[in-house]
């Protein structure tokens, strides 16, 4: 990526080699420990951050780990929203994959996020990220749960680019063969597909990195994010299955032929208030693929910016808090 980004530039080649050293080699704080967990299923737990207020159920993706809703004490939607007056809980799918190899996504809305919601004693309001959102708008379907918010969350899968769906595709033929003998898709494949959505942004981002002093906090916050977008477990071989199988190649969920719990899920048709936050300039979920349903709220941030970086607060962190508070 590289070679073919730089080809005309040898300066630009060596800065951003610069720039990857220099993160490689930057020092790395402490990362945050986890909460206590009030329920687990199948290696999953529901980890409680306290605070006084209704619960607020977080469901994150299956893909990186759960700590993008709480990456620094500064940079945490869910800590500032105990602070708000909300009482959050997040769902940690947790790092032995060994023990949901076998679930499929729709195995891990049923057998896991289902049973962990039910277990808080009262309706929670459910808040589903990327695709943890698609999992949350399932679970909101067939789970006594008091609202539903969607942050940057994919639901008409036809609509993405036909060069990213051709790529995902690609992607599926050289991870099934793991897949299916080993029941586990590969982390490192499911990352050379995000660095191939935007290559001129990815290499470009370690040039300005390579400029940037190490101890300042645009440096730190690069750190803690590229850790946090290079980490995670792989995807269980069911769950890679159906993602790639059933989400982005036949677009069960667009065509409303996603079953769970025995019924189509249909988001138009929730007995709870949605709330549909969506990014303008998303590159990994577009605007166009969320669904058409409940109140929309579009912000021109990208897919995790518009979550942890600047203006977080302002345009999603307190606009989330107020609804919440209103249903």
């Amino acid at each position: 990526m590289l070679r073919s980004e730089t080809a005309q530039s040898p300066n630009r080649l060596a800065q951003a080699l610069l720039g990857l050293r220099a993160y490689q080699e930057a020092p790395r704080a402490t990362p945050l420990p986890p909460l206590p967990a009030i329920a687990e299923a199948h290696g999953a737990a529901l980890r409680d951050y306290g605070g006084d207020g209704r619960p607020v159920v977080f469901v994150p993706s299956l893909i990186n780990p759960p700590n993008i809703l709480d990456l620094a004490a500064e940079r945490s939607l869910l800590r500032w929203l105990v602070a708000a007056g909300h009482r959050p809980l997040l769902v940690d799918w947790g790092a032995d994959v060994a023990l949901r190899r076998d679930l499929s996504v729709t195995d891990h809305v049923e057998k896991i996020l289902v049973p962990l919601v039910e277990s808080i004693g009262e309706p929670a309001a459910l808040v589903g990220y990327c695709l943890g959102g698609t999992m949350a708008l399932a679970a909101a379907s067939v789970a006594p749960v008091r609202s539903l918010a969607t942050i940057a969350v994919p639901w008409r899968f036809s609509s993405y680019p036909e060069q990213a769906r051709a790529l995902l595709a690609r992607l599926w033929e050289q991870g099934r063969p793991s897949a299916d003998r080993l029941g586990l898709f590969p982390m490192e494949l499911l990352q050379s597909a995000f660095w191939s959505l935007d290559p001129a942004r990815t290499v470009a981002k370690f040039e300005r990195f390579a400029g940037l002093e190490p101890d300042s906090d645009g440096a730190r916050g690069f750190v803690l994010l590229e850790d946090w977008a290079n980490d995670g477990p792989p995807l269980g071989g069911a769950a890679a299955r159906e993602m790639f199988e059933d989400l982005f190649a036949a677009d069960l969920p667009g065509r409303g032929a996603w079953k769970v719990g025995g019924r189509p899920v249909d988001p138009t048709n929730l007995s709870v208030p949605l709330l549909n936050i969506v990014s303008t300039i998303d590159r990994i979920v577009p605007a166009e693929s969320a669904a058409d349903a409940g109140q929309r709220l579009e912000i021109d941030k990208g897919h995790v910016g518009m979550v942890i970086g600047g203006g977080a607060r302002e345009r999603l962190w307190r606009p989330l808090s107020d609804w919440l508070f209103r249903v």
